[in-house]
């Protein structure tokens, strides 16, 4: 879960807490304060990935980060035109409000994802209001406490030796690949290469995905022979097997809330999607 330190734990905050543990935090310097030199308030943020999935000596080994509280500085991000247009803009503030130094393209995407839940928290407070579906087959406004929010349950087995690489033996075709965890930088250069194909207007962002995502086959780690292989043998059965076994080891949060239906009054639990009002919450004005 993406844990924004102890004093979360007994419960969702008020906004008017959220300020009040900020200027705390600012009036007593924040001991925990890395030597990149900032000395606001901060918080710690545990990462889904425990950080087992870097390498040895990186800085979110250890399984977490710190970040600091929003300010209006961090809000002219979010109103920069230029980073909206380039579809940059939410990568940028992550980037200004983490104070833990690291290169931002190591960050695996199931870690990302917390960031931005605790970048919502510290930036607008836990509560949020959102859609989902109900039992009944209705759709009902539920509010969300972010702090909540736990990380997947996944198969912790596979990560038991910290492997960056994990294999996997295609159903079908019998062939033995390798597999890796995306990180920011395969997501940068997936994006590109998907936008770069549409406007020739080719769709491709399934095998683009993949591309980055095998690193082998039968042994084979030359790019050239892996892209081939994905567009000219890979058997739709065995493309799937790939993204089942990868939703099963991939460490992320989890986005589900439990509510009450409204309708017949039994409980119930269902993910939910952020909206454009996560980080734009007086985007209706």
């Amino acid at each position: 879960m993406p844990t924004v330190n102890d004093e979360y734990k007994g419960g969702p905050l008020s906004d008017a807490q959220l300020k009040a543990m900020a200027t705390a935090n600012y009036q007593t310097q924040n001991p925990g304060t890395p030597s990149s030199g900032y000395t606001g308030p901060t918080e710690i943020i545990e990462l889904p990935s425990k950080g087992i999935p870097y390498p040895d000596g990186h800085p979110l080994k250890s399984g977490k980060l710190e970040m600091k509280y929003m300010t209006a500085k961090e809000e002219d991000i979010l109103t920069n035109q230029s980073y909206i247009k380039q579809g940059v803009v939410l990568d940028k503030l992550f980037q200004a409000l983490i104070v833990t130094p690291f290169d931002y393209g190591d960050l695996l995407i199931g870690d990302k994802n917390a960031v931005m839940i605790a970048a919502r928290v510290l930036g607008y407070g836990a509560k949020y209001e959102t859609e989902v579906n109900t039992p009944s087959g209705n759709k009902q406004t539920v509010e969300v406490d972010l702090t909540q929010i736990k990380d997947k349950d996944i198969d912790w087995e596979q990560h038991a030796s910290g492997k960056a690489q994990f294999e996997v033996e295609l159903p079908a075709s019998k062939h033995k690949i390798t597999v890796k965890l995306l990180t920011q930088a395969d997501t940068k250069k997936i994006d590109a290469e998907v936008t770069g194909l549409a406007k020739v207007k080719k769709e491709a962002s399934l095998t683009t995905r993949l591309k980055y995502l095998i690193t082998s086959v039968d042994g084979n780690t030359e790019t050239v022979f892996i892209r081939k292989f994905i567009d000219n043998e890979l058997l739709a059965i065995d493309s799937r097997a790939i993204r089942n076994f990868l939703n099963k080891i991939t460490p992320d949060v989890e986005l589900k809330v439990s509510a009450v239906d409204e309708a017949t009054g039994e409980p119930f639990s269902n993910s939910f999607t952020i909206g454009l009002d996560f980080f734009w919450p007086d985007a209706e004005i």
